[in-house]
């Protein structure tokens, strides 16, 4: 927005003036062809009394400022009027003409005023004096009232309306003002001057008909009618000025900036009658005058304005800091009276406290918007929470025969605690807010993505075709969390597990919720990245949430319980070794496997005390084995938590010298799908294990996705293949292949190798003849209790104590030696501690 020019002005107001002179010159000649042909003579006492009178009434200005001009208006009406009673219409013209520009050279004023107004009273006596003429003229010798009130009311209307016409045109030019609304605002008045000219006047004409020689008194009677007047507009305008600035600032009660500041603009110019205001706020400027907002927008944009201006600063009535200035700007010189300056600065103080009200309640809209912005997002990530995930999970759910499909996505990052408690929480940060965005770009602009709390997404789907969409928006999620995320020059992967769920028929958002809680859980235990929803599998959910409760109960009972399988040479079928499982052995479900409560034991804070009882139990049952004369080793499960946790191989070590167990007698199974070998710590946990003589295995091996790269950093002496290779491998190919690369790994690494699973004869044979060493399962035996497992060490196989199965050779039997059994040629193996013999 641009400010109003008003080029071309000047030279409308010069034409204008110049055509009322003309017609006042044409008028003139009119008046004195008039007076040549009248036979009475133009000089007379009465002619002479009319001009002084008519000078003397013009001579006392009532000033008024419009903007940056001063217009000044007489009362020489009520001479005109009585001198139409007595004079010819063309000694009128003549008398006025000559006693307005007689007064106005006298008073020095412009020379451009001077003929303008000595034309227009000139015109507007000729324009009157036609009326008069036209309606018969005055008759004073028959003295009728009625036809003298007429003509009174016609000289006078006729006067005004002819003045006023030319003045206003004239006014509105110099001033570049609304004289016409000023004229308009003031009608009332305007018509009780009008009928105190037409009272005076016809009281002047009553004294003058009773004796002519009054007229002579006439002057000083008028000039004090002018003097009354005048004093009447300023206390009127007195009047109006404060009523405009009552109006002025109740205006200003506005909790708006921007109406505050168009309301000031706009009414301080009609209030100052300034041709523009400003109002400078914090670098913003608003200028406008009456008709409106011209310009609004930063202070160095704005186009200049000529002319003069007067500042004012904007501060309360405390003297208190300046919230910024308003500027009244005038295009000619101006001063303001006293009147003028006390209300400017009335104004400009109500105006700071407009402004300093309405900044506050914008700041203070501005933190009832952040507080409810607050109340449903999250603070870190921006995105939304649980809060207000289920206000618009509800909304969805009730509007869902119409919208479609409503489905929840909720996403669990695997092992993000290990993050925090190795790079710190800093970091963690920085993996939540990567992760949000990166779930934001690929759900959508139509799904509402949430944080629930700690390493927890959700994704709230709304308006899907078929249910079957979740599901592959759900791997369009998994997708967007693959690439690893930077931090400090560090790459961390990310891994995540989505439980996938559909609207329910009943129970709404909350039961949406627990849906895809049961679902993500279900996904986390079998390994899978997602899972959706089952109603088969919820009861199994529902229990392991109550377990979970229990566990810290089960853990000092003594409810966990430790059974053994033993590992068999499969050559010999000589127990090499046993693995400790854990069963709890619960007072009301009876046995419980570990599959059910074992991920409620990591994400507890109970797994230390977990695992120092399966510890304790796997050594006693070592002592006893050795105490009886079966020297076994005995592998335990370790959870990759515990090897976050630095005091973890102190702990381990503090466990063997209690039970006087030498560190080579104990084996640690690590699960490769799930160790975070990336991280430092886990690394220095390791080593820490293994420099204390503690042997390292790597279990499931082939079933992660990072196998290779494991076993170059991890110190480990033995792997074990997992039992569903085991189990395929008579009948896929590709299952074959993967124990026989273990196997050919594994002697060429100098690792012991363990297959899981052995359930048959066909099994054993073929593993052997591809070079595996040992097995365990079913076809040797199942877990066992150590007293059990030590009986049947004494009682062996076919009369073979420490056996458990009968050679898988007879005696003195020649035997083929396959190829995969021959031993390869010698390579430099790195210094590695004892391991069984293949």
């Amino acid at each position: 927005m641009r400010t109003k020019t008003t080029d071309g002005a000047d030279g409308r107001l010069h034409i204008l003036v110049g055509s009322v002179a003309v017609v006042a010159s044409a008028v003139l000649v009119f008046a004195a062809v008039a007076a040549v042909d009248d036979p009475r003579p133009f000089l007379s006492w009465e002619t002479l009394t009319v001009t002084t009178l008519i000078a003397v009434t013009s001579s006392a200005l009532i000033k008024i400022r419009i903007r940056s001009t001063t217009q000044a208006f007489s009362s020489n009406s009520v001479a005109i009027i009585v001198a139409f009673a007595l004079l010819p219409v063309h000694s009128v013209i003549i008398s006025t003409a000559v006693a307005v520009t007689a007064t106005q050279v006298l008073q020095r004023i412009d020379a451009i005023k001077v003929a303008f107004n000595a034309a227009k009273f000139t015109v507007a006596a000729g324009v009157a004096g036609a009326v008069v003429t036209a309606l018969g003229g005055f008759d004073l010798e028959h003295a009728d009232p009625v036809r003298i009130a007429l003509m009174l009311v016609a000289a006078a209307v006729s006067l005004m309306v002819a003045n006023d016409g030319l003045a206003l045109p004239v006014i509105a030019l110099a001033s570049r003002g609304p004289a016409l609304r000023r004229f308009l605002a003031n009608w009332k008045f305007e018509l009780g001057a009008l009928g105190a000219r037409i009272i005076l006047a016809g009281l002047s004409l009553l004294v003058i008909q009773l004796d002519k020689r009054m007229l002579i008194a006439m002057p000083l009677l008028v000039l004090c009618l002018q003097l009354a007047l005048a004093s009447r507009v300023r206390a009127g305008a007195e009047r109006d000025a404060w009523q405009q600035l009552a109006q002025s600032t109740d205006e200003l009660n506005d909790v708006d900036l921007d109406g505050v500041l168009r309301a000031a603009v706009t009414r301080a110019a009609e209030l100052f009658s300034a041709d523009a205001i400003e109002v400078e706020v914090r670098g913003r400027l608003v200028r406008g005058d009456t008709d409106g907002v011209l310009y609004d927008g930063p202070v160095e944009e704005a186009d200049p304005y000529p002319g003069n201006v007067i500042p004012v600063p904007l501060e309360g009535h405390d003297g208190g800091v300046d919230v910024g200035v308003l500027r009244l700007r005038f295009r000619g010189p101006i001063k303001l009276n006293e009147r003028e300056q006390y209300t400017l600065r009335t104004f400009g103080s109500a105006l700071c406290t407009a402004i300093r009200n309405a900044t506050s309640y914008a700041e203070l809209a501005r933190l009832a918007h952040q507080n409810a912005h607050d109340a449903t997002h999250d603070p870190l990530t921006g995105l939304a929470n649980r809060r207000r995930l289920q206000d618009e999970g509800a909304e969805a759910l009730e509007r869902r025969p119409v919208r479609g499909v409503t489905a929840l996505l909720l996403i669990d990052l695997n092992h993000f605690k290990e993050v925090n408690d190795t790079l710190g929480h800093a970091a963690g940060d920085k993996v939540l807010v990567s992760v949000a965005r990166r779930l934001e770009s690929a759900a959508g602009p139509d799904a509402v993505v949430a944080r629930l709390g700690g390493d927890e997404f959700a994704v709230l789907l709304r308006g899907l075709s078929a249910p079957a969409v979740a599901a592959h928006r759900a791997h369009t999620m998994l997708a967007a969390l693959t690439e690893p995320i930077d931090l400090d020059g560090m790459r961390i992967g990310v891994e995540a597990s989505i439980g996938i769920a559909t609207a329910p028929s009943r129970g709404g958002i909350v039961e949406l919720l627990r849906r895809a809680d049961v679902a993500m859980y279900q996904a986390k235990r079998t390994g899978a990245r997602t899972a959706s929803y089952a109603r088969s599998r919820d009861t199994a959910d529902v229990v392991r949430l109550t377990l979970g409760g229990e566990l810290p109960r089960a853990v000092a009972e003594h409810e966990i319980r430790v059974s053994f399988q033993p590992i068999v040479d499969l050559t010999s079928g000589e127990v090499l070794a046993a693995e400790a499982l854990a069963r709890w052995h619960h007072p009301d479900k009876g046995d419980l496997d570990p599959r059910r409560f074992l991920e409620a034991v990591e994400r507890s804070g109970i797994l230390p005390a977990f695992a120092d009882a399966v510890l304790d139990q796997a050594l006693l049952a070592v002592v006893d084995w050795r105490d009886a004369g079966f020297d076994l080793p005995v592998a335990v499960n370790v959870s990759p938590r515990s090897l976050l946790d630095r005091r973890f191989p102190a702990a381990v070590a503090a466990r063997l010298r209690t039970h006087d167990v030498p560190p080579d007698r104990l084996i640690l199974e690590l699960t490769e799908s799930l160790t975070l070998s990336q991280l430092e710590i886990v690394d220095q946990v390791l080593g820490a294990l293994r420099d204390d003589g503690i042997r390292l295995a790597l279990d499931d091996f082939g079933t992660g996705f990072s196998s290779l790269a494991m076993l170059s950093r991890v110190p480990v002496q033995e792997l074990k293949i997992d039992r569903e290779f085991v189990a395929a491998m008579e009948t896929s190919p590709e299952a074959a292949a993967v124990v026989r690369s273990t196997v050919d790994l594994g002697r060429s690494l100098n690792l012991t190798v363990v297959a899981e699973g052995v359930e048959s004869e066909y099994q054993r044979r073929t593993l052997w003849e591809l070079g595996c060493v040992a097995g365990q399962g079913h076809l040797f035996a199942r877990p066992m209790p150590a007293p059990r497992l030590l009986a049947a060490l004494r009682r062996g196989s076919g009369g073979r104590p420490g056996t458990l199965a009968p050679p898988l050779h007879e005696t003195a039997t020649v035997i083929r030696i396959p190829q995969a059994r021959r031993a390869p040629a010698p390579q430099p193996q790195p210094e590695r501690l004892p391991h069984w013999p293949a």
